[in-house]
């Protein structure tokens, strides 16, 4: 095989058995040269100085199957290529790789998606993913713009920073969510996250109650968030990022081993962040700290510790709330009359939020078929300081009122699992496992004030809106009431799910929930304690017509919402939990040596047990309101020809509010379904050889059709038009650096997002970096 000489390269990875256990010894060997390694007693391999090119890489071992696969690899690049091995009366295994690979944008294995490690072919459930490699070609600072890659995801909410619920909102398949899951786990958050310690974001799509349970998923699905791990060699990089607003960003990524064994390695992200707004005030500043620790005592035992610290102060971003009580006067943007330059704020009323997570696993290999993982997650989000919002509520007319009240909130998340997995086979038919117990608190104390209406003023008025003053704020909050509450929730769960290989290319995945929810209210009464308990099912089955290439699945999912018991005079009326589900249908593709990946699918999710007003009885309540969500998704991953990168999605969304009491609501698209069409793309080359080797260029961006941000028949219809939002990126890189530059709305877009809200965002702005790699 040729083999184009030019600036070197790294391979590395692990490799493992079926039982996912390190098989040490192997030889990992390039066809035709002298480059080659042997697995450590991990499993782990490294191999450098390999100059660009392509080979055939091919993994043998005393007693298993050999496995051969062809790679690109380019300058300066480390290629992860991570390869389960079979032994001779087993299946044959693909290869996984990871990172810079020659479909970088695309990510196949997950080994949190279904609690087991399988391919993404044989998985029934959807899933997208974005991985480090599009986050650093597209210089994203902020977890905001790194799910607008994201197929069917469009951000109703930037973060507010307030207590219990100050992250930003997300609308997936018609449904709110916030990403308050970090690698499978709960871990909540007041505030924004950041992307330094960010490996890939995971979007799971669809009622996912049955695997995660319903307290950090929507029935349109999840957010998780896989962090970056340990490896065994020296490693990192550092690098700067300033541009348009002020923005300047230092971040650093430093892998080390501890010891001279390589059985224990230390990596710690950080990043400092800050950044102005494109307004006449507002600004963010942040500071970042992830420290992770591996340590693989034996052959069977590891641990692994993840932690991360995020202090952040900021302004509030700008939302107009509108009047959702009154008819409209206003209906679209161009009716407002607001001007995008001003932020109705000062850089005095800031608000602070603190965020500390700790994940901890332990993993033993029981036997050579079973797996116990016990992991630990807790998280504390605190929001202290000024929230502000501007609103048309309670005021009539075109006027607008600014609202500020004093933060004291902290969130504190506590989750437990035992997990075990399996991989045997029974009458010759092989089960994937997992059964596990999980057990979820979370508690919320508040002692912040009520909010004080500081003034008000006309959109519409030629005259300059008052500023506004942190003293005469404070005067003002000084005689406002602080309410002190405390509540906390409490879920245990068991649950199993096993994927069964019933048939050659016909897998089967059967998954069971039982939860057990408690919740403790307010400390001074038990009226609103409750406690209910549901089961969640979830079944799959996908079908590979050609193996390992083409796959047909179906699924029905399920989630719930529980549901607090409602009093009437002396009646106390007890409900069952609301209830979601989902049944879909599509196929997905690995073809050409992985150089196309495509997904497509319909779902129909239907939402029934809603609480409604009883329309018989005034002030009671019935349990049969129901509303639906149906609609396709498409996504594609591909490498054509090497060195070009596609990844792009098309979603369409058809919501609607089918029984309810509220006749101005029937009928209608939910307001926090988002748009019904989203575009996402993102096109990306890279020279490969010659002179300007490791020179790209990148150009994508989004579209979002019309955005009903309050669709009442009381008050009417207030739209926030579609748009397109154009970026592209020119880079160079090498074997230790990068240089980039990105034009972000180059063509200087107007546009909004919101939810009952009017929520302006960035004009055209500019980003320069600079990454040196070790």
């Amino acid at each position: 095989m040729g083999v184009s000489h030019a600036q070197s390269g790294i391979i590395q990875g692990q490799v493992t058995n079926t039982d996912q256990k390190p098989v040490p010894g192997v030889n990992i060997t390039l066809e035709g040269t002298t480059h080659g390694a042997a697995a450590n007693l991990q499993g782990q391999y490294t191999i450098e100085d390999i100059p660009s090119g392509k080979y055939d890489l091919l993994v043998s071992g005393v007693g298993y199957q050999s496995q051969e696969k062809s790679i690109t690899l380019a300058s300066g690049e480390t290629l992860t290529i991570n390869v389960t091995l079979s032994t001779s009366n087993e299946e044959l295994q693909e290869i996984v790789v990871q990172g810079e690979q020659t479909n970088k944008f695309a990510t196949d294995m997950s080994e949190y998606v279904a609690k087991v490690p399988i391919q993404n072919l044989e998985n029934p459930q959807v899933y997208n993913t974005v991985n480090k490699n599009i986050i650093e070609e597209q210089a994203l600072t902020n977890f905001e713009d790194i799910l607008k890659n994201a197929p069917g995801v469009f951000q109703l909410w930037t973060s507010t920073g307030r207590g219990g619920d100050g992250s930003g909102y997300y609308s997936i398949r018609g449904f709110s969510i916030q990403p308050n899951m970090l690698n499978g786990l709960p871990s909540l958050t007041n505030g924004s996250l950041d992307p330094a310690n960010v490996e890939r974001v995971e979007l799971i799509k669809g009622p996912s109650a049955t695997l995660f349970g319903a307290s950090v998923t929507s029935y349109g699905g999840l957010i998780n968030v896989v962090t970056e791990k340990p490896y065994n060699t020296l490693g990192g990089e550092v690098s700067y990022q300033t541009g348009s607003f002020g923005l300047n960003r230092v971040a650093a990524d430093v892998n080390t081993p501890v010891g001279d064994n390589e059985d224990i390695a230390l990596r710690i992200n950080g990043a400092y962040h800050k950044e102005n707004s494109f307004q006449d005030a507002g600004f963010n500043e942040s500071f970042f700290l992830a420290p992770s620790l591996s340590y693989q005592v034996n052959d069977d035992l590891s641990f692994l510790v993840n932690t991360e610290l995020y202090q952040s102060e900021s302004t509030n971003p700008l939302m107009l709330f509108i009047n959702r009580s009154e008819p409209l006067e206003d209906n679209n943007i161009s009716e407002l009359n607001y001007d995008n330059d001003n932020s109705y704020t000062t850089n005095d009323l800031t608000i602070k939020n603190p965020v500390f997570r700790l994940q901890g696993k332990m993993t033993y290999d029981l036997s050579d078929q079973w797996t116990s993982e016990t992991v630990l997650s807790r998280s504390s989000a605190q929001s202290e300081g000024y929230y502000s919002y501007v609103s048309t509520i309670g005021i009539p007319g075109n006027t607008y009122g600014r609202y500020i009240n004093d933060q004291n909130s902290t969130t504190n998340g506590t989750d437990i699992q035992q997990n075990f997995r399996g991989d045997f086979e029974i009458s010759g038919i092989r089960n994937r496992m997992v059964v596990g117990l999980d057990f979820f608190q979370q508690k919320v104390i508040n002692n912040s004030t009520g909010y004080i209406a500081y003034d008000s003023f006309d959109l519409d008025s030629a005259d300059p809106v008052p500023a506004i003053s942190k003293a005469a704020v404070d005067t003002m909050l000084a005689n406002t009431p602080v309410s002190k509450t405390r509540t906390e929730q409490q879920v245990y769960s068991a649950y199993a799910s096993d994927v069964i290989d019933v048939l050659p290319g016909v897998s089967a995945m059967l998954s069971l929930r039982l939860d057990h929810f408690v919740e403790k209210g307010s400390p001074e009464t038990d009226a609103d304690d409750f406690e209910q308990t549901t089961l969640s099912p979830k079944f799959g089955l996908v079908y590979q017509p050609i193996r390992e290439k083409v796959s047909l699945f179906a699924n029905y999912m399920n989630s719930f919402n529980n549901v607090a018991p409602a009093t009437v005079g002396d009646d106390i009326l007890n409900f069952e939990p609301e209830r979601a589900n989902q049944w879909e249908a599509g196929i997905k593709t690995n073809l050409f040596s992985d150089r196309l990946n495509l997904m497509a699918s319909y779902y129909d999710i239907t939402v029934s047990n809603i609480v409604r007003q009883d329309p018989s009885r005034p002030n009671y309540q019935i349990q049969d309101g129901e509303n639906y969500s149906r609609g396709v998704e498409f996504s594609l991953n591909a490498a054509p020809v090497d060195g070009l990168n596609i990844t792009a999605g098309y979603s369409h969304n058809d919501s609607e509010i089918t029984v309810t009491s509220d006749d101005a609501l029937r009928g209608r698209r939910p307001e926090r379904a988002g748009p019904s069409d989203l575009i996402n793309g993102w096109i990306s080359y890279r020279l490969t050889n010659g002179s300007l080797e490791g020179f790209g260029l990148g150009f994508g961006g989004n579209y979002a059709s019309d955005n009903y941000v309050i669709n009442r028949a009381s008050t009417g219809r207030f739209t926030i038009p579609a748009y397109t939002v154009l970026n592209g990126s020119v880079f160079y890189e090498t074997e230790s650096y990068r240089i980039n530059l990105n034009l972000n709305n180059f063509t200087d877009e107007a546009y909004y997002n919101g939810w009952s809200t009017v929520n302006p965002q960035q004009p055209r702005n500019i980003t320069a970096g600079f990454t040196y790699k070790f």
